[in-house]
């Protein structure tokens, strides 16, 4: 399905209006490899349609997991909106084949770790990021956000910045009706 995605879609403006972008970022990666290790992963997939050039709304789902021998498991959550907005034009960034974005989010959110005080409430977040495309349809990305959320639990406030790494697919709107017509078949 994949090979399909890629070898399928023409080349076409990516930020295009009506175009949509699915995929998905990894922070907090943490493996321990000592004797009683530790594992922590954050991954926070994401889907959003362009409304006009450059700019998509959407929504996100974040699941954040960490665990420690003798130290409990520390669980976040959230769901909610989402937006971004890529600056400039390929010409304009750094590298040609890359754009720079703001993106910021708005949802319900709930930080709980094994350890300290747990916040749930209204989840906000902002920052900005890179994405470099290794094809016309296809972007890595790297993204440099503050989240915070707002709410109630055993502390009213939770804070942190984040440095994730994802990946994105832009469809353009009738490549992907096309794809779904044919999972449907």
């Amino acid at each position: 399905m994949v090979m399909v995605l890629f070898t399928s879609i023409k080349s076409e403006a990516q930020l295009q209006r009506g175009n949509i972008l699915v995929g998905g970022d990894i922070a907090d990666f943490d493996l321990g490899l000592d004797e009683g290790g530790n594992f922590g992963l954050t991954i926070n997939p994401k889907i959003a349609w362009f409304f006009r050039d450059n700019t998509a709304l959407g929504g996100y789902l974040t699941f954040g997991l960490r665990t420690a021998k003798n130290a409990g498991t520390s669980i976040n959550y959230g769901v909610g909106a989402l937006a971004r907005h890529y600056l400039g034009t390929g010409t304009t960034n750094l590298v040609q084949s890359s754009r720079f974005f703001i993106e910021a989010n708005v949802g319900i959110e709930g930080d709980n770790p094994a350890v300290g005080d747990n916040t749930n409430g209204l989840g906000l977040g902002v920052g900005p990021g890179w994405s470099y495309f290794i094809t016309p349809s296809v972007a890595l990305e790297a993204m440099f956000k503050y989240n915070g959320i707002v709410g109630f639990g055993s502390a009213v406030t939770s804070n942190n910045l984040n440095l994730s790494v994802g990946f994105q697919v832009f469809l353009p709107l009738s490549r992907a009706r096309a794809i779904k017509e044919d999972i449907d078949k």
